[in-house]
């Protein structure tokens, strides 16, 4: 491997790993200051991922948390703030809920229809945002928690009994789906079932690194990401680049709550995971908009929402994972700070250097001439 490719690599690496080292000792000094034991949360936590059923349940958690993480990528390399991930997932399920229960086609159009319903519906939602962008100049950070709060609202609304509510108790739900619509799981044996929706949030990170790294329009992306100006010198129209990553980014968000509704839950229902769009984006930061990196932050943040309730056992606080969580991403934005000024600094050397030897070389090269003339 050529020297600058290892440089490459090492500072791709060294931002997540110093980040995840000085959460773990912030959250150490953290139970210190309580009183605490800093070490036996950790043991506890690293021995109940050793147990079968905690990693079935944290492979599905991070499926989940994986496509948001993959949506708010999306919005990153065009140097956009997708915020709204959290509504337009949120959105996208319970309409790909409410036509689970209302259709029953067979199962090789269900649940191809049950996909699309979600990818267009956080399309449409992302989209708005988008629009407004493009067209009046509105942030899309903005755009995108006022569209939050409205796609919540709409949930409500859609819970009402004379709209799709079913109530079931004191739940209010969407009713269940019809089964051509459930999508079986990889039977684990006791340690229960892994959402075979798993499959398609790999191929989406194969497909995202694909179209990011092998295509034109993922070269546009990037570089309108990286400079709009220069994206629009060389032929590509910004405003279509913001819309379109926009609404790729909103129907990636739609099927991020798919693995659980159409492997598990059936319905949506007051019980149905919230928040998963806000985790997304420390998932993504920490594994820096990068498929393979996204995925082990997926895993990682999975791992300490599973891992944590057995703190409650032995006389912790589980919130001592949601402070980690925190802290990591805290942690991120100053180590991948730190990092990039420590390589702009090791650019400028080398480069300082290049410049010095070429200057020695050109001035025994003007003495051989000198000696030849002579």
């Amino acid at each position: 491997m050529k020297k600058f490719d290892k440089e490459r690599v090492l500072l791709a690496v060294a931002g997540p790993v110093i980040a995840l080292a000085v959460a773990f000792a912030l959250s150490a000094i953290v139970l210190l200051a309580s009183g605490k034991n800093p070490v036996e949360p950790f043991a506890l936590m690293f021995e109940q991922a050793t147990f079968s059923d905690i990693q079935v349940l944290i492979i599905n958690q991070a499926s989940m948390y994986y496509i948001a993480a993959l949506a708010v990528a999306i919005g990153f390399r065009m140097n956009l703030f997708n915020i709204g991930v959290d509504g337009q997932y949120q959105l996208g399920a319970i309409m790909a809920a409410v036509v689970g229960a209302h259709m029953n086609l067979p199962t090789v159009l269900q649940i191809p229809l049950l996909l699309l319903t979600a990818v267009f519906t956080g399309a449409f939602w992302a989209g708005i945002a988008g629009v407004l962008k493009v067209t009046r100049g509105v942030s899309e950070v903005v755009a995108t928690i006022m569209l939050n709060a409205i796609a919540t609202s709409l949930i409500v609304y859609m819970w009402k009994p004379e709209i799709f509510g079913v109530k079931i108790g004191n739940n209010s739900t969407t009713g269940e789906m019809h089964e051509s619509g459930w999508v079986p799981g990889i039977d684990m044996g006791e340690a229960g079932e892994i959402y075979g929706l798993v499959v398609l949030a790999a191929l989406l990170g194969i497909g995202y690194w694909i179209v990011l790294n092998r295509t034109r329009f993922g070269f546009d992306l990037r570089a309108s990401g990286a400079s709009t100006t220069a994206a629009a010198a060389s032929g590509v129209n910004p405003k279509r680049m913001v819309l379109t990553a926009m609404l790729i980014s909103g129907g990636l968000a739609g099927l991020a709550g798919l693995p659980i509704l159409l492997g598990d839950s059936h319905t949506y229902n007051l019980n149905f995971p919230t928040g998963i769009g806000f985790l997304g984006i420390g998932i993504a930061l920490l594994g820096r908009n990068s498929p393979v990196g996204i995925a082990f932050a997926a895993l990682l943040w999975a791992w300490l929402d599973k891992a944590s309730p057995e703190l409650d056992f032995h006389g912790y606080d589980k919130e001592i994972a949601v402070i980690m969580q925190g802290l990591i991403v805290l942690s991120v934005v100053v180590s991948y700070e730190a990092v990039r000024e420590w390589g702009l600094r090791r650019q400028q050397r080398r480069v300082g250097a290049e410049l010095a030897a070429g200057h020695v070389l050109g001035a025994d090269n003007n003495t051989t001439k000198e000696v030849a003339g002579r």
